[in-house]
């Protein structure tokens, strides 16, 4: 148990550090290429910070479990969309630019229905696995547009920390930044779960919570250190790019080595997966998503596994 605590403040510790050190790497990328933070979150810090998901979801392909590879793209999202958006606006108030708000948010919830239109018969095959990949390709195209076109760049608001390093020192703290988040996740998680056994706590419920959220603490992490030094575009990047790269990238690879067959997945999930973005697109009207957006955010999330542990 005092290892399994030691463990457990480490992989805090480390997360931490690591998502403060991805961060301020990922907005020096965004000033040496002139883009804004929005398109730096929903390219190189969603694909860095979903390696967790990835690697969980291809590892369950292989063994058959498309359940658990779709259960766990579907439960990040969830995650991602209600608590990450939540928790970093109640850190921080973000600002929600024009094209994020008619554009990345609605790409979001079109993605989460287009799953489950190809869900519907309880079967993801490799045709799905080809459309949801050529999906990825062109979500990779739009980024690279806008990237080059600056669309977002008049509506973001820069990062207080204006110091620039160099190439070399933005892909050393890139990669040691994501391997902190990674390894130190990967620590929280199994030092977490091992405390929760020895109190008591039952493998189901430690299954609905900890793991739950285990392969998202990377993002969850990167985004509250981003809002909290003002990076919002950082921050919501992250979590909407994660949620399109989960779904297109992810899914797209694990149903092309093999096809799944989905039955675990319930009428709940899927109803919470697709109104997650509705809600976030309601509190972003504004333009804002101010701390009682951020409440209301978090809150969904409790109700859902509220209704989820009730019903189990």
């Amino acid at each position: 148990m005092i290892l399994d605590i030691i463990l457990l403040v480490a992989g805090i510790a480390l997360v931490l550090w690591g998502a403060d050190r991805f961060t301020d790497s990922a907005s020096n990328v965004a000033r040496r290429w002139n883009v804004s933070e929005l398109v730096i979150g929903l390219t190189i810090v969603a694909l860095g910070t979903s390696l967790p998901e990835f690697v969980v979801s291809v590892i369950s392909s292989i063994q058959g479990s498309g359940d658990m590879s779709v259960g766990n793209i579907v439960g990040s999202n969830i995650f991602n969309t209600l608590v990450i958006v939540g928790m970093s606006a109640i850190v921080m108030p973000m600002i929600v630019s024009r094209g994020t708000l008619h554009r990345e948010i609605p790409m979001s919830i079109g993605a989460s229905i287009l799953l489950l239109a190809l869900c519907h018969d309880g079967n993801l095959d490799r045709w799905a696995s080809i459309i949801l990949i050529m999906c990825f390709s062109l979500f990779m195209g739009y980024t690279y547009y806008i990237a080059q076109h600056g669309k977002h760049k008049q509506d973001e608001t820069t990062s207080a920390h204006q110091d620039t390093m160099g190439w070399g020192s933005i892909a050393l703290w890139l990669t040691v930044g994501i391997g902190c988040l990674v390894g130190g996740g990967q620590m929280l998680v199994g030092s977490a779960t091992d405390i929760a056994l020895r109190l008591g706590m039952s493998e189901r419920m430690v299954g609905l919570t900890i793991l739950a959220a285990g392969t998202s603490l990377p993002e969850l992490a990167t985004s509250i250190v981003a809002a909290r030094k003002g990076s919002a575009g950082l921050a919501l990047g992250n979590a909407l790019g994660s949620n399109l790269f989960n779904i297109y990238f992810v899914l797209g690879v694990c149903s092309m080595i093999s096809p799944m067959q989905i039955s675990g997945i319930s009428i709940l999930d899927w109803v919470v997966f697709i109104s997650s973005g509705i809600l976030l697109f309601a509190v972003s009207l504004r333009k804002k998503i101010s701390r009682v957006g951020g409440i209301v955010l978090t809150l969904g999330y409790l109700l859902y596994m509220s209704l989820l542990i009730m019903g189990q």
